[in-house]
């Protein structure tokens, strides 16, 4: 199981602080996947990823027993 965590106006909008996905993906397969699943949440396109705490690109694949964070961009003042 790839546990997915999503953080912030993610968690906000979707309802859910932790998904999961039972098969290997790539870092972009996932985000293709939440998009679809979660359609209104606009800030997922932008997000940045994290596997197993480093930053990771799209590339990346993702594999069972694996953390993937989803990260929105954040401003301050």
């Amino acid at each position: 199981m790839i546990k997915i965590l999503l953080f912030a106006e993610l968690e906000e909008k979707t309802g859910k602080r932790e998904l999961s996905v039972s098969m290997d993906m790539t870092v972009e397969e996932i985000r293709k996947k939440l998009l679809k699943d979660y359609p209104h949440v606009t800030g997922l396109a932008s997000a940045m990823v994290a596997v197993n705490e480093e930053f990771a690109d799209e590339s990346v694949k993702v594999r069972q027993g694996d953390f993937i964070a989803f990260i929105p961009p954040v401003s301050g003042g």
